[in-house]
């Protein structure tokens, strides 16, 4: 029988784990969480035959295609029938939505004809993504996309305080929390350093070396990161940057030469690596979050980034890492080659950044989704589409406390 007490969650995801990045991470973590906390989840998403890892909870499979020109990501094709019956039989309290795609967009309708409670959580810059594929020409009416799925839903949990005021502005209410991240500081830190690893791979112990870490895709700003190292060789330096990842864009890595290339790397391994570089170099501003930012500061790095907004939530410029007008290529270069050149400034910043990001824990981050739930179950949802069919809803709980903007 049905335990009527358990708050249901009908989650929806265009990626819950067939390819790791930190969106997804960030979500099976959330639904870890919510199993804790004593909420049955069920999770609708595109599935695949080889996953890159194992889902957390109960994870219904929907029906994708994979997606032209970067075939490792799959695109859903809507709510269909099984997944429908499958959600109309599990009645859902709340629905969330983390990716404005073709199932999060059915699932919003779904959930609006029925009365029920929707939170949508941001993600990725989708928008931001065109213009480094040639597709610039489509920008503005994703964008119009993307301003009538935030509106339609209840809540909206964005990860960085600029996104906040954009996204109050945007729907003109205080529909609109911060949801940030945390970081596993066991997992990321400067204990898990490896000099004989280092060794392994060709480095000298006095060796400065450059990383660059995640998904290999042109919108995570590899140009700017190639054309860094490339000006860094012109002025005489001998550079050997460590490129943690895999992805479409590799080549663009390999053609650098004298580079290490790992591949994709998991648990220990990969917070082996990345204690065990000097400087991230990160270039990209497609980012909502920064999470390689947040891990690299966990792990004791000095950090030049691009000043993007989702940069800016974590660092502030020449106090945890260095911020660089996203434009200017020589910018990179500039402060890669001042942190070069200064083990004093390296040092100061790895120290200033490590001791901020333990202020990013996950269980604090965690708890705002919940208690966003409660908020959204404690006020009329969205109106429902008139002469449409609806669940039932109990009566909603107290939220603990209000809603902030």
């Amino acid at each position: 029988m049905r335990d009527s007490t358990r708050l249901r969650v009908a989650l929806f995801s265009g990626n819950y784990n067939y390819v790791r990045d930190g969106a997804n991470q960030a979500l099976n973590r959330l639904v870890g969480f919510l199993g804790e906390m004593g909420m049955d989840v069920r999770v609708y998403s595109p599935t695949s035959d080889t996953p890159a890892f194992a889902p957390v909870g109960t994870l219904v499979p929907v029906p994708s295609v994979a997606i032209p020109g970067r075939p490792e990501y799959r695109l859903a094709l809507g709510l269909a029938r099984d997944a429908r019956r499958d959600l109309e039989h599990f009645r859902p309290d709340i629905v969330h939505l983390s990716a404005p795609d073709m199932l999060g967009t059915r699932a919003q309708t779904w959930a609006r004809r029925r009365g029920i409670p929707i939170v949508a959580s941001l993600h990725t810059r989708f928008e931001s993504y065109f213009d480094y594929y040639g597709l610039g020409w489509a920008r503005r009416m994703v964008e119009a996309h993307l301003r009538r799925f935030y509106r339609r839903s209840d809540m909206v949990l964005v990860p960085n305080h600029a996104l906040v005021e954009e996204m109050a502005g945007l729907r003109g209410d205080r529909g609109v929390r911060l949801w940030g991240r945390g970081v596993d500081t066991d997992l990321f830190g400067p204990h898990r350093r490896d000099p004989a690893w280092r060794r392994s791979l060709g480095y000298g112990d006095d060796e400065v070396v450059i990383l660059f870490f995640g998904r290999l895709v042109l919108e995570k700003g590899v140009a700017h990161f190639a054309e860094t190292i490339r000006a860094l060789r012109r002025q005489g330096r001998r550079v050997r940057p460590l490129i943690v990842g895999e992805g479409p864009a590799r080549p663009v890595f390999e053609a650098l030469g004298d580079v290490v290339l790992t591949g994709h790397l998991d648990g220990p391994t990969l917070g082996r690596a990345i204690a065990s570089a000097d400087i991230l170099l990160t270039p990209s501003t497609t980012e909502a979050f920064g999470n390689v930012v947040l891990e690299a500061m966990a792990a004791g790095l000095a950090i030049v980034s691009a000043d993007a907004p989702s940069a800016r939530a974590l660092l502030t410029d020449g106090v945890e890492g260095l911020l660089c007008s996203p434009g200017r290529r020589d910018a990179y270069v500039e402060a890669t080659a001042r942190l070069l050149d200064s083990p004093d400034a390296r040092r100061r910043l790895a120290a200033a950044a490590r001791w901020a990001a333990g202020g990013h824990d996950w269980a604090s981050t965690l708890h705002t989704v919940a208690d966003s739930y409660e908020v959204v179950r404690g006020r009329p949802a969205r109106t429902a589409m008139p002469g449409q069919p609806g669940l039932p809803i109990r009566p909603a709980r107290a939220p603990r406390r209000a809603e902030i903007g």
